[in-house]
């Protein structure tokens, strides 16, 4: 099976399925219990996917075999800032690539808006997205921010296209 990547809305059907899903993940994880309806819901509300779309950021949904399987958000924080959020593979599709394709979708996304530096923040528990953001070429950075749940910095310099 092939993965595809393009740009979707975040309130598409299949993008809003994969929101939920990263939720639960995320939420399960965290409490080390499955999460709750109410859990996931909250983690959903305010949740600032409203800032996934045109100017402010991107939303990329990959696809294997047609199947919706991954996602990754991009916001934009300044001129030659954007974050990474929402990174997420199912777990039934993970190990097949479809990480670094939807890394290296958003990045390409983000070069042809010339940002420079993409960064985000991760949990300890997170173990397989910090190993994706390594290989990928993101390093650990200090803090760029004291929000809850994050305990790793990561950040990668992109080159801009046509520089």
């Amino acid at each position: 099976m092939t993965w595809t990547v393009a740009l979707e809305p975040f309130d598409s059907p299949d993008a809003a399925l994969l929101r939920r899903d990263y939720y639960d993940e995320v939420a399960s994880r965290y409490w080390g219990r499955p999460a709750t309806a109410e859990e996931v819901e909250e983690g959903l509300t305010d949740d600032g996917a409203d800032l996934l779309t045109g100017p402010t950021g991107r939303f990329v949904v990959g696809r294997r075999g047609g199947t919706a399987a991954g996602c990754v958000g991009l916001v934009v924080v300044d001129a030659d800032t954007a974050e990474l959020t929402r990174v997420y593979v199912r777990p039934e599709h993970r190990g097949t690539g479809g990480g670094g394709l939807l890394l290296a979708a958003v990045e390409e996304e983000a070069r042809a808006a010339g940002i420079r530096t993409l960064r985000l923040d991760t949990r300890h528990d997170l173990v397989e997205a910090r190993g994706l953001y390594a290989k990928h070429g993101y390093r650990e950075v200090p803090a760029f921010h004291r929000r809850q749940f994050a305990e790793h910095w990561f950040a990668k310099e992109l080159a801009v296209s046509g520089n």
